[in-house]
């Protein structure tokens, strides 16, 4: 089996890997290569959006093969379940989904798909490529994703790690095509996302997707998610005006335990004479001991009230 990507975005760009397959047979958990890019008992790849802006917006579910829709759903509404509790969804943690069968026994299937959105009906035939629904946040989901899952017959397949034996670290076959085997490498540690806010924020406003702030704002704030974290990790975000000068940083104290996701942010009040013209730079970057593990760059232009 060869598997195209089933999501219409470029991962790494505007979307990211949150979770892996756990490949741990016990009460613990452990991703394809050993790592903590998973949780207990997950079946599949969590393709997730930068925020839910981007999700109203649309972002296609492919077909990752060819193949014959098995079983489809629609219906379920989009709301997270931080805000309902689980217990709404039971029987339907998928929320809204679509199952293909392929040859060789193989089956794909896509969870949390958009109220309304989904495209195909059982007994269709499918080509890779199209399109059988967006993403959505039906189902047991806190943020917008698609929920990828490979079985063969009715035993789970990592499609990272096809035939490998249980904490096998890195063994097996990829089932993904080639040209996609470097953009899906494993990282062992991901920015999900960094921008730009005019005033204080909190996790649920991040995922909203706040406004770029202008000349006008009271604040400028910026701030940077990251994904798999690990305990002992030190993330430093530093905000620098036009002129180079560091007007705000953040340093958080090493983390206790690993993080699935984590948020930073460092902001400063508008001056007085109003904000410097110029070019803003954020750089979040994370460390472990000695070492930097993670790190990215960003930017924002003001016109500014004066130029620095």
């Amino acid at each position: 089996m060869s598997l195209s990507l089933p999501i219409a975005c470029q991962v790494g760009v505007d979307c990211e890997i949150q979770n892996h397959v756990d490949h741990d047979p016990g009460p613990g958990s452990a991703d394809y290569q050993c790592g903590t890019r998973t949780y207990q008992a997950h079946t599949g790849i969590d393709f997730r959006l930068l925020n839910l802006a981007q999700q109203r917006r649309g972002v296609a579910v492919l077909a990752a093969a060819d193949g014959r829709v098995a079983r489809a759903r629609d219906g379920v509404a989009d709301v997270s379940v931080r805000t309902t509790g689980t217990a709404v969804v039971e029987g339907r943690e998928c929320g809204n989904g679509v199952a293909i069968r392929h040859a060789g026994g193989f089956e794909t299937r896509y969870c949390h798909l958009a109220k309304g959105s989904v495209a195909v009906r059982p007994g269709d035939s499918i080509r890779t490529g199209d399109v059988i629904g967006r993403v959505g946040l039906s189902g047991r989901t806190e943020y917008p994703h698609l929920h990828f899952s490979v079985h063969r017959g009715e035993t789970l397949v990592d499609p990272f790690a096809f035939g490998a034996a249980a904490r096998a670290c890195g063994a097996g076959q990829s089932l993904w095509r080639p040209e996609l085997r470097e953009p899906l490498a494993y990282k062992p540690r991901v920015v999900l996302n960094t921008g730009w806010a005019g005033g204080p924020l909190s996790m649920a406003a991040v995922e909203e997707g706040p406004d770029v702030p202008d000349d006008s704002a009271a604040a400028l704030v910026a701030y940077a998610r990251g994904i798999g974290l690990k305990t002992g990790d030190v993330q430093t975000l530093t905000l620098t005006g036009p002129d180079g000068t560091v007007i705000a940083s953040n340093t958080m104290v090493p983390l206790a335990r690993d993080e699935a996701q984590s948020m930073l942010f460092a902001g400063v009040r508008r001056p007085p004479q109003g904000w410097p013209r110029g070019r803003y730079v954020g750089q979040y970057q994370v460390r472990q001991g000695d070492q930097t593990v993670l790190s990215r760059s960003f930017e924002l232009t003001l016109r500014g009230a004066r130029s620095p």
